[in-house]
């Protein structure tokens, strides 16, 4: 459904990264983890990639507003994002995509993120800590440093209100100073250490596309049912 949404407030949420808050329209429902098509309304600038882009909700439906954050290149759909007034209206297309918790509470899940991927992810764990779901949920989070982890000090406060919810932030470029929690890629070692039986979990995995395979990859080999891994590939941003 194509409805008119206005821009409320931007904000940088990690680097080169932005939260776009957009205003909901009364009667829009979603499900954690879905994603919508913004259109620029006459932009100043254009190219070959076009005015419409697809975007996840990084919000939750039960809070006021819809947010969406991206990694902010240097094209021209993004630069117009950049600078759009507060109180610009764009064409939201939405709700789409099948990125969501699966509905067996006794199934673990367990999500394995890089970067800007996080965005149907945070969705989706503030859902189930608002609704008190009694899934087991743990995530592993990979950045390069804390400054690239969008929304941190949210997945931090899920932690704390949520009993089930285990967050695990993982970073490829810092040193053992910087950091004394898990360095580097992901590997069967960080799982294992976090997920007791492999085999047991539904995995989701959000992220670049070469990190998601390497990713579903290193989950099969563990012990993981392939059955059981869904992906959500975030190119080009």
């Amino acid at each position: 459904m194509i409805q008119t949404v206005k821009l409320l407030k931007k904000e940088t949420v990690a680097n080169s990264t932005m939260a776009f808050h957009w205003e909901k329209p009364a009667g829009f429902e979603f499900t954690a983890g879905q994603f919508g098509d913004i259109t620029i309304i006459n932009p100043r600038e254009t190219d070959d990639e076009g005015n419409i882009r697809a975007f996840s909700f990084a919000s939750a439906p039960y809070e006021a507003n819809l947010v969406m954050a991206t990694r902010m290149r240097d094209t021209a759909f993004k630069r117009v994002l950049k600078d759009l007034p507060t109180g610009t209206e764009v064409k939201l297309d939405a709700p789409y995509g099948d990125f969501k918790l699966h509905k067996t509470e006794t199934t673990p899940a367990v999500f394995v993120i890089g970067g800007i991927g996080i965005t149907p992810v945070r969705s989706i764990i503030a859902e189930a800590t608002h609704e008190h779901l009694p899934h087991k949920i743990t995530l592993l989070y990979s950045n390069k440093t804390p400054a690239d982890a969008a929304f941190t000090e949210d997945l931090e406060g899920f932690g704390k209100e949520n009993p089930n919810f285990t967050f695990v932030p993982v970073y490829t470029s810092v040193s053992e100073t910087e950091w004394n929690g898990e360095r580097g890629d992901i590997h069967a070692g960080i799982l294992r250490k976090y997920v007791s039986n492999v085999a047991a979990p539904i995995y989701y995995l959000a992220g670049p596309g070469g990190m998601v395979k390497a990713v579903r990859h290193m989950l099969v080999e563990t012990g993981a049912n392939e059955d059981n891994i869904r992906t959500e590939e975030f190119s080009g941003y």
